[in-house]
């Protein structure tokens, strides 16, 4: 077929993965199956169906790691996020990819510009004029930092949001970071 036919596969192409989508909308507005925490007797519950999903799967003898949150923001959106990966091979990658993820939240600033940004505070403007987050020109510098690293993005014109897929990766780095 040349690029000037057109395609007769491509509406259900089209509707499959209309469908694909619709499937993901659905299981990100579900809520958790075990959205209650641990009490004493099933600290590790989390930990345990890891481990009894793995011996099932083979491909992932050496391990896997999980980022799993229920969340509900400040401006009372809920979030609900799961992202997995085996460990086959993780030690033997070059990690410096991740590098720029990882220092766009090195910086006290770019941390509460996310907490604000989750909080509600979305737009320029209204981020400008937290005395916190320092001039107008520092701004701006942070915000291109975190949209480049992915951690936010623009919405609108002059409006931020994080993506649904960073915030339980944020906040877990958050945890991750308490001592």
């Amino acid at each position: 077929m040349s690029q000037d036919e057109p395609d007769p596969d491509l509406g259900a192409r089209v509707e499959a993965l209309t469908a694909r989508v619709a499937a993901l909308e659905e299981r990100l507005a579900t809520p958790p199956q075990h959205p209650v925490p641990a009490t004493d007797g099933d600290a590790f519950w989390a930990l345990d169906e890891l481990r009894a999903r793995l011996a099932d799967h083979p491909s992932t003898t050496d391990g896997a790691v999980m980022l799993v949150g229920a969340v509900t923001l400040p401006t009372g959106e809920p979030v609900s996020w799961q992202q997995g990966a085996g460990t086959a091979g993780l030690f033997e990658v070059e990690w410096d990819g991740r590098a720029q993820a990882l220092a766009a939240l090195g910086h006290p600033v770019r941390l509460e510009l996310l907490r604000q940004v989750l909080g509600g505070v979305r737009t320029t403007g209204d981020l400008a004029a937290l005395e916190s987050l320092g001039t107008t020109g520092q701004l701006h510098h942070h915000l291109r930092q975190l949209l480049a690293a992915g951690w936010l993005r623009q919405s609108a014109r002059g409006s931020y949001e994080v993506p649904v897929g960073r915030v339980v990766p944020l906040l877990a780095c958050v945890v991750a970071a308490e001592r």
